[in-house]
């Protein structure tokens, strides 16, 4: 049944070829079968796959689990945490089976070609090492699992038969400081052309002059085939055709074409316009290729002494880092979950995303294209020198090179990027090799884009101050060293310095610990750090420490926090304990669920919305007349709090401390059960604002809030529901742990769930979980049918809930 819907999805494609020559996408996602380990005939063309296991991709085998202490357990010194001794770090890389061997097999018939028709498969990313088969023969092979490639498999194919397809994927143990998921984790395409057409990521499109009245767009296209012509339409954001350019004047293979755009509307975080450019080529008046591509007009500039300004606007980067997982879904790209990420991202007042540390995935840009996002596209964590034993570093000197002109290609007509990343950490930021290695691949950046800065994230500041590594970078970013920002700017010759990498602050959402200090590499028993966001690794720094740099020095241009959610693997400070196999450093918890932290930046970066947040929550029997401290996280500069109708004093806003200058802190709070309730003041002393905590009595209800209600009937679209309880008086119970139990019916089904809690060793993938700190999330997927959607949620000793969520067939 899958293989005949793959073959008459390929007949529709049939179809349109047949009717014009131009080229067609199409995305192969279903009817793939999964075999997990070594196998030696599965390339064939006539083996029995029958019994493998049928997938959709994009997938990530190593997701499903079991979390295993033996897996990828390293024996290491993490040179970059200060360590001088190897330890046993067992959740480093998440606990999960990434590891070993995996085969993807599909069958596809590849439309008849006409004569000059040409057939290319294209990768956005596999982890990793993949080795392509078509119909028995190895057609191509990559190493780097986080880039994208092409092979041009029309000498292999049969044009009007079904073709088979294997892919070999290997990932070895010790590649990894992190979670790199394991698979056909991005998606796959077939692409059909005429031979006349444009190459794959052919064009290139910059914006060189811009005025109010007039900008000037640079198209550059790269064609095969002779006696062609080009012809280019730009369209405007609601598909209306502005101007159109066609010339037949070409140097070698290329195109070139200024086309004048008049009154045009400039590309930011804040209005993410964004124009289309439809390039067309014909012989004589026969339509033989034609591409579509999007693009933002904008204006970036690194000045000395002046920072970074956008369209002509002195700015700082408000970012933070995003691995490339996606917490219970892991490495698999979904667009619904990047979008779910973003929005968070956007009402905390964020602007930017550095892809740490791996090239990012088309569908993460094309989102940041849409909703406003600044992009640092980060491209290798090791160098020559190893990090890890079977890291990058086996690859550097052979595939250095094309990695980065595969990255920049593929991705360069993205006006969200801004800035490329050739490197994090690496070794070799020690001794002469470094600084020539640095310089060529910041040389490869430049040939393949001249329009975009490079920087990397050193985090041996002192060592690139000697050897001239941070002088020659276009842009020096810092990851950490908050002692040597001023060293640095006095060093260094550019004239401003990058936060690439701050913070590194530990909490687990909803955990508060006693007495409330300050702190790095703090451990606790249950393998949770507080959440009053006072804790911080050795090599760190808390927020604030940020703050007062961004805010202080106008030689900043902005940073990128470690991180924006949770991710799996790196469960710093806890890398040498078990069950921990996910990391504490993010805002926002693995399921996505704000932390406290979230607010604290949300307070100092949202100018749109005012913050008042006030924690920790106020369920603590046993601990009546201790002090318990209360922080107020605000946009306000002044607040008083009251505990139970009593004024506990007005806190205001002040430079005694990096704290004092960001939270509002009443230290000296003696607990009692009741209501806590913080009221904010404007600068002329008016109540503007309050917020209140209650105690909560015992868990009587569920109660369910989805993101979405309504989601597409495309078989991938998710809606992501809160799952929480609360008490008889509809009071939040913060520190449950109840089981639950999840049924869904309809068009849709159970696809994961997730607590957030780094040492839970629960599957995402059954629909059962315990809440942590009183929430957790369950992701529910549509089916490729539209209609109801009924999720039911259950435990013991609480009344159940349930929700409707509607599926609907998208509207083209």
């Amino acid at each position: 049944m899958n293989i005949l819907k793959n073959i008459l999805l390929l007949s529709a494609l049939c179809t349109v070829l047949s009717a014009n020559a131009q080229r067609v996408d199409f995305p192969i996602t279903e009817n793939w079968k999964f075999y997990r380990g070594k196998n030696d005939n599965a390339f064939e063309k006539t083996y029995d796959d029958r019994t493998w296991k049928a997938v959709k991709v994009p997938h990530d085998w190593a997701i499903s689990g079991p979390f295993d202490k033996e897996i990828d357990k390293q024996m290491v010194a993490i040179t970059q945490n200060g360590e001088t001794k190897p330890t046993e770090k067992t959740g480093r890389t998440g606990a999960l089976p990434y590891t070993g061997e995996g085969w993807y097999r599909n069958d596809l018939k590849i439309p008849a070609l006409k004569k000059g028709q040409r057939s290319l498969l294209v990768f956005d990313g596999a982890m990793s090492e993949p080795k392509v088969y078509l119909n028995g023969k190895l057609v191509g092979q990559w190493n780097y699992g986080y880039n994208s490639f092409y092979l041009d498999v029309t000498e292999q194919a049969l044009p009007g038969e079904v073709n088979t397809l294997a892919v070999h994927l290997s990932n070895r143990p010790k590649s990894s400081r992190w979670y790199p998921g394991a698979g056909l984790y991005r998606n796959v395409h077939l692409i059909i052309k005429d031979q006349q057409s444009i190459e794959q990521w052919g064009v290139s499109i910059t914006t060189p002059m811009i005025d109010a009245k007039l900008a000037k767009v640079n198209i550059k296209t790269k064609v095969i085939g002779d006696k062609v012509r080009l012809e280019t339409h730009i369209l405007d954001q609601q598909g209306n055709e502005l101007c159109v350019s066609s010339t037949e004047e070409r140097f070698g293979l290329e195109f070139e074409q200024n086309i004048g755009v008049m009154d045009p509307k400039l590309w930011s975080p804040e209005s993410p316009y964004l124009y289309t450019a439809v390039s067309k080529v014909y012989e004589g008046n026969v339509l033989k290729d034609e591409v579509k591509t999007r693009f933002g007009i904008r204006e970036i500039r690194y000045e000395a002494n002046k920072g970074f300004s956008l369209n002509g606007k002195v700015r700082k980067f408000k970012g933070v880092c995003l691995h490339h997982d996606l917490g219970p879904l892991g490495a698999a790209i979904n667009t619904a979950a990047l979008k779910r990420q973003l929005t968070i991202l956007k009402d905390m007042g964020c602007d930017a995303i550095r892809s740490s540390h791996n090239m990012p995935s088309p569908e993460q840009l094309e989102l940041c294209d849409e909703m406003g996002f600044m992009f640092l596209a980060e491209s290798f964590d090791e160098w020559a020198k190893p990090k890890v034993e079977n890291g990058y570093h086996l690859y550097f000197d052979t595939d250095a090179e094309k990695d980065v002109v595969n990255l920049v290609r593929a991705n360069r007509n993205h006006p969200s990027i801004v800035m490329w990343s050739s490197g994090n950490e690496v070794p070799d930021q020690w001794g002469a090799e470094g600084v020539k290695r640095a310089k060529w691949l910041q040389d490869i950046f430049h040939r393949e884009d001249p329009t975009r800065p490079v920087t990397v994230g050193m985090d041996q500041v002192k060592a690139t101050m000697q050897s001239g590594f941070g002088a020659l970078l276009d842009v020096p970013g810092l990851n950490y060293r908050v002692h040597l920002y001023s060293e640095a700017y006095q060093a260094f010759p550019q004239g401003f310095i990058l936060g690439s990498e701050t913070a590194s602050t530990v909490s687990s959402r909803g955990i508060y610990k006693f007495p409330v200090v300050k702190g790095k590499d703090i451990q606790y028993p249950d393998l949770q750090s507080s959440s009053y966001d006072l804790e911080y690794c050795s090599w760190s720094n808390l927020p604030d420490d940020d703050f007062v740099l961004q805010d202080d020095k106008p030689w900043v241009i902005g940073e990128f926090v470690w991180t924006g959610f949770d991710y799996l693997g790196e469960p710093t400070p806890y890398d040498e304990m078990w069950p921990s196999r996910s990391s504490y450093f993010g805002i926002c918890d693995l399921a996505g669920i704000p932390k406290d932290r979230y607010y604290l930046y949300r307070s100092r970066w949202n100018k749109e919305q005012p913050t008042l947040h006030i924690l920790p929550h106020w369920n603590w029997e046993g601990r009546e007349g201790q002090t318990t401290p209360v922080f107020v996280y605000t946009s306000y500069d002044s607040a008083e709090l009251f505990l139970n109708g009593k004024s506990l004093g007005i806190q205001k806003k002040n430079k005694d401390t990096p704290q004092n200058r960001y939270r509002l802190m009443w230290n000296d709070v003696k607990y009692a059960p009741g209501t806590l309730k913080v009221v904010a003041y404007d600068s002329t002393g008016n109540a503007v604002a309050e917020e209140k905590v209650l105690t909560a009595g015992k868990p009587h209800q569920i109660v369910l809030e989805a993101d979405r209600k309504e989601i597409d009937a495309d078989g991938n679209d998710i809606s992501y529901v809160t799952v929480s309880v609360v008490d008889k008086d509809g009071n939040p119970c913060p520190t449950a742990t109840l089981p639950l139990e999840f049924n869904v019916r309809g068009a849709g089904v159970f696809k994961a769930v997730c607590n957030g809690d780094a040492t839970s060793l629960e599957s995402f993938e059954q629909p059962k979980m315990k809440l942590f700190s009183g929430k957790l999330v369950v992701l529910v997927q549509s089916k490729k049918k539209s209609g109801d959607i009924e999720l039911r949620v259950s435990g013991s000793a609480v009344k159940a809930a349930q929700l409707h969520l509607v599926s609907k067939t998208k509207q083209h």
